[in-house]
């Protein structure tokens, strides 16, 4: 007999393994086609009016939230379980791990709009930028390598194996998407996002309507201006067409839906100095040289290498031991040396020699070692 129902606060915190079974998506969790440039923002406005034949279009702008795509399935106004984005067919079982997160109601508030039978909805998931060195500091107390940035810290809190370790952790969601509601219909994404608000569901304050691509184009110079002052990582703004009749005439390709686009803001940049340049060894015997760099925080995390790839990109940026450099994060994930500051050396900048024998062994290296040095190939 159970003596607990599933929308109760005791299912807050779990103990039980979390299992991770593959379960298919009803529809596919589809990525979004990426745009870096007012050009391509207008390419996609112009793709959208030519397919529904010029007629009045209306878009909507949210942040795009850095953090783990999840799908949440409520029967009943009661949550019953919850996927990860997985390939986009298929997600992972994480429903435990999902209800410890306070701001994912167990249960779907009672209005006059009746709750539907079945309701699906998609968000991201994601921990304040400034809980990361909180957690960081517990991690390296118990002997555990910190998170990089707060995406790490929640997609990997999403995926342990014991619920009642994820409840510690300061997990938070914005709902962006009514993907189906049984026996209820909108006309727009913005009405299906009041309503998902009226049901409990947290969705994000800075979604918004426009009349034209100019008042999207301002939307993002806005957020590329403020967007260090969100308490969350965004790392762009999402695009979609308002009407869901349209999303619908439109459609999809194989990858992405043609009535939406990510446009993405700039990679962040940070200028640091090249303390020493090393030559790593792969578990394959591959060597790569790698810049150690002074610590410096870039794109909510600290940098403190960043890889050179080859010999070949080493000579043709002149890259020196002691140089100034111009860091960015491509993608706001992977570190690289962009620009080096030759105006700043003091002249006690050194060039970096390679040498024939392994940094590790000091045995001569092969040719194919040292193609792969030079080249990268």
């Amino acid at each position: 007999m159970r003596l607990s129902r599933p929308d109760s606060p005791t299912q807050r915190v779990g103990g039980g393994a979390v299992l991770g079974t593959r379960i298919s998506h009803r529809n596919p969790m589809l990525s979004l086609n990426n745009s870096y440039d007012e050009q391509e923002l207008r390419e996609f406005d112009e793709r959208v009016r030519r397919l529904l034949e010029d007629v009045p279009v209306e878009y909507v702008t949210e942040l795009k939230i850095d953090g783990l795509g999840v799908s949440l399935i409520y029967e009943n106004g009661v949550f019953t379980r919850g996927l990860t984005r997985g390939d986009g067919e298929y997600g992972e079982d994480i429903t435990d791990n999902l209800r410890t997160i306070r701001s994912v109601p167990l249960r779907l508030a009672e209005t006059e709009i009746a709750v539907p039978l079945v309701l699906e909805a998609r968000g991201e998931v994601f921990i304040p930028k400034h809980r990361l060195n909180d957690i960081n500091v517990q991690r390296e107390a118990e002997g555990e390598p910190p998170f990089a940035n707060p995406r790490n810290a929640a997609a990997g809190s999403l995926r342990l194996q014991n619920a009642s370790i994820t409840a510690s952790r300061p997990l938070d969601i914005f709902v962006y998407t009514l993907n189906y509601a049984e026996g209820t219909e909108f006309a727009t994404h913005t009405e299906s996002i009041e309503k998902m608000k009226r049901w409990g569901l947290k969705c994000n304050p800075h979604t918004t309507c426009h009349k034209s691509i100019e008042d999207v184009q301002n939307y993002y110079e806005h957020w590329v201006k403020e967007r260090d002052e969100l308490c969350y990582e965004t790392d762009g703004v999402v695009v979609k067409v308002n009407q869901l009749s349209h999303q619908n005439e439109l459609g999809t390709t194989s990858k992405y839906p043609r009535w939406a686009i990510a446009y993405k803001f700039n990679a962040q940049q940070a200028i640091t100095t090249v303390k020493e340049i090393e030559v790593q060894v792969g578990r394959t015997g591959a060597l790569t040289p790698v810049a150690i760099l002074e610590p410096v925080t870039l794109a909510g995390a600290t940098i403190t290498n960043a890889t050179l790839h080859n010999e070949q990109e080493i000579r043709s940026k002149d890259i020196r031991i002691g140089d100034r450099i111009v860091l960015e994060r491509a993608g706001d994930v992977i570190p690289k040396i962009v620009e080096v500051l030759t105006a700043d050396r003091t002249g006690n900048e050194v060039a970096f020699v390679f040498r024939d024998r392994c940094p590790v062994c000091d045995t001569p290296l092969s040719n194919a070692q040292r193609k792969r040095l030079l080249f990268g190939a």
